[in-house]
């Protein structure tokens, strides 16, 4: 089998992969709802979904930091990164042990191609397909519940201190607009800003997100003196970008901005 990852990265396997080792964790739970965790050997300790996951496959570091000896050790014929979880050292280093898939994703479109991209390693083509008809059909829905409202501006925060802000060209920019907001900041990607800039901007809402960094609500305080509406959020509905993308559309309905 030969295919080309996200990167137009050449891959070549002698077959479907049986032994896989999963560095994300949004790719590692769309694996589980394609029905492949038998082929799971390696995890990552983000690898949160399903809760017992942990419990019964190897856990090989984080997504940033791994042990190569474990992946090693595994004897695993596929690993599965992303372009922006994983360092382009960490993918270099792995290709000595096995193939390995890099996704890239900042467009729901991209996520939709990765799941195609598994459904054909796997031999899961029918289920991923059945998969993304049935997100495209809830987000169709959700962009009717939205036609007509007016848009809100929003500041989407996934750092506390220094202050740091998903921006365009990013995923959950990609969501929020989804959601019929408009980001106050337009800068690429992650940008450090400042409570002050925050004023500045203006944004009627400020999504604090419950990950990368932990926001609760002792940090809503914090923020209130913006002027804006604070908004603790799920960051996974805004960041997970598998299968995940299926009950993120109801949350995202039940926010309701």
């Amino acid at each position: 089998m030969e295919l080309r990852d996200q990167l137009q990265r050449k891959i070549v396997l002698d077959g479907v992969p049986q032994r896989v080792v999963s560095l994300v964790p949004s790719q590692t739970e769309l694996l589980i709802d394609l029905g492949l965790e038998e082929k799971l050997a390696g995890i990552t300790k983000f690898c949160v979904h399903p809760e017992y996951l942990r419990k019964t496959k190897k856990v090989v570091g984080g997504t940033k930091q791994v042990h190569i000896n474990r992946i090693k050790d595994l004897q695993p014929d596929l690993i599965l990164c992303n372009k922006e979880e994983n360092t382009p050292e960490m993918v270099e280093a792995l290709e000595k042990i096995a193939p390995v898939h890099v996704s890239d994703i900042n467009e729901i479109e991209d996520a939709f191609e990765m799941m195609f991209q598994y459904g054909q390693l796997f031999n899961r083509e029918e289920l991923a397909k059945t998969m993304v008809n049935s997100i495209r059909k809830k987000i169709s829905t959700l962009k009717e519940i939205n036609k007509g409202k007016p848009t809100k501006k929003v500041a989407y925060l996934i750092w506390q201190d220094p202050i740091m802000i998903a921006g365009k060209s990013t995923f959950i920019d990609t969501l929020l607009q989804l959601n019929n907001v408009e980001n106050v900041y337009r800068e690429d990607r992650y940008p450090v800003t400042s409570l002050e800039e925050l004023k500045e901007r203006k944004p009627d809402l400020i999504l604090l997100s419950s990950e990368p960094y932990p926001f609760s609500e002792k940090h809503i305080e914090f923020f209130e003196n913006t002027g804006a509406e604070i908004i603790l959020v799920d960051g996974e509905y805004f960041s997970w970008y598998g299968s995940r993308l299926l009950y993120a559309i109801e949350y995202f309905k039940n926010l309701n901005f």
